[in-house]
């Protein structure tokens, strides 16, 4: 099975599948996060100046960085003195006594001394706990590692056992974008459940929802990408066409050569490629040529206006059913399309079999019959009449036995026409067979290339 872009496509699926875990994820989430603005209740007894005062100077002893911070209580205002190692520990003093209930104000006057020791140690102490953390966490760690590549392994040997998918999807491109939804659904999976061993929960939570809003945001940038994929799995499954189908998709014409993921492959009436978005194809009008055998086709004759149009047409229609290939039911037909002054207009119509004839070829023989038993028969084939006015210039004519004040003179074309002389026609100018250099192009082209074809003999056309 040819495989498709998979980078492309697993991007794709992994960007929506995350788009809506990370929803889901960051809804539940929220509701388990603490609120950094509750009130910190005080010691159930009186609410006085020294009673919020102690109570202040009981937390901050217990916060290493904040031990030498003064505190001082008067009418409810909290001032805060003394020094810390930088702006980060003053301001979390700061907000640690406003979540005391009974506070008015807190009073900012602590100082900042930007110390190296104070400000580095405390670093390399955290750097170092971390460390001895991941040691000690390493065995859960590497099951957890496990457990993902298994799950993801599994996923990848599913998505690639290729008899299954194509028994459960109608075409081949179905049953690889099932196979590629199928992996990314796995490595997710994996994903989720590693995370949950270690106690990750929160770290799952930033992920997904991340990764949700990266996902709609890629969705918005390949909008188009998508709606291209999507036309091409709706035409797999509506086969609005065969291989080899004379087609006419808007002002596009030709032979079908492929349906590919991308693009719908034609070989036109002149030899060449073209290729149509599938986006395009599952929006246009297409109109095709190859479904039904019969094929209508008509021309008009022109018949002198003093001639019987219904006799013309009788003859016409004779001629054109004599033809090979010209289907007996419905048989040809006739009817007057205009009449004009000079001349009156029959539209010819017939219906072939385009399996045993070529349309064009046959549409001209009959036209050319038509017309040789119009003429055998007796009726005049119109020819164009001209008027010529001659304005007098006061010069001689040329010719004295032209009368120079004639207002116009009309001149009518001799009929009498000279006969052609008798000349034998080529056997390939009456050929009607169809033209099949075209197929055999297409059928070339078809044998010679690897790449995946989403149309499907077995399946019906819609």
């Amino acid at each position: 099975m040819t495989r498709l872009p998979r980078f492309h496509l697993s991007f794709t699926l992994l960007t929506c599948l995350l788009s809506i875990s990370g929803a889901l994820a960051q809804q539940q989430f929220e509701g388990q996060a603490a609120d950094p603005t509750a009130v910190i209740e005080a010691a159930p007894r009186e609410l006085s100046d020294p009673t919020i005062q102690k109570r202040i100077e009981d937390i901050y002893a217990q916060v290493d960085t904040l031990a030498n911070v003064g505190v001082s209580v008067q009418q409810g205002v909290v001032t805060l003195s003394g020094r810390v190692s930088n702006e980060a520990h003053a301001q979390r003093a700061l907000q640690l006594a406003r979540r005391l209930e009974g506070i008015v104000t807190v009073e900012d006057e602590i100082e900042r001394t930007l110390d190296v020791e104070g400000n580095v140690i405390p670093v390399l102490d955290q750097i170092a706990a971390n460390l001895k953390r991941w040691m000690r966490a390493w065995p859960l760690v590497l099951l957890s590692s496990l457990v993902f590549v298994f799950i993801a392994f599994a996923g990848h040997r599913l998505a690639n056992w290729e008899t299954l998918w194509n028994r459960v999807a109608p075409n081949i491109f179905l049953a690889e974008l099932m196979a590629q939804a199928m992996r990314a659904a796995f490595v997710i999976i994996g994903l989720v459940v590693a995370l949950n061993l270690l106690g990750a929960t929160t770290l799952m939570g930033t992920i997904l929802g991340g990764a949700g809003v990266l996902g709609l945001t890629v969705g918005l940038a390949v909008r188009d990408a998508m709606e291209n994929y999507i036309s091409s799995i709706m035409l797999s499954l509506r086969q609005p066409f065969r291989a080899n189908d004379h087609v006419l998709i808007n002002e596009h014409e030709g032979k079908v050569v492929r349906l590919t993921s991308r693009a719908t492959v034609l070989m036109t009436l002149d030899g060449n490629h073209l290729r149509i978005p599938n986006s395009t194809v599952y929006k246009a009008v297409i109109l095709n040529y190859t479904r039904n055998p019969e094929r209508r086709f008509e021309f008009d004759l022109g018949v002198d206006a003093a001639d019987d149009p219904i006799a013309a047409m009788t003859t016409g229609i004779d001629s054109i059913r004599a033809l090979e290939y010209v289907v007996d039911d419905p048989g040809p037909n006739a009817i007057i399309k205009t009449v004009g002054d000079s001349n009156i207009v029959i539209t010819f119509m017939a219906w072939m079999d385009q399996t045993k004839s070529d349309f064009w070829k046959m549409r001209s023989l009959a036209i050319k019959v038509a017309k040789d038993a119009l003429e055998q028969g007796g009726f005049t084939i119109p020819e164009p009449l001209y008027r010529v006015r001659l304005e007098d210039r006061g010069e001689p004519l040329a010719n004295p036995q032209i009368d120079p004040g004639a207002e116009a003179t009309r001149i009518v074309p001799d009929k009498k026409k000279k006969k052609a002389a008798n000349v034998a026609p080529d056997d390939a100018v009456l050929d009607v067979s169809p033209d099949t250099h075209i197929e055999e192009m297409v059928n070339d082209e078809r044998s010679q290339s690897g790449d995946t074809d989403l149309l499907d003999s077995a399946r019906p056309v819609e």
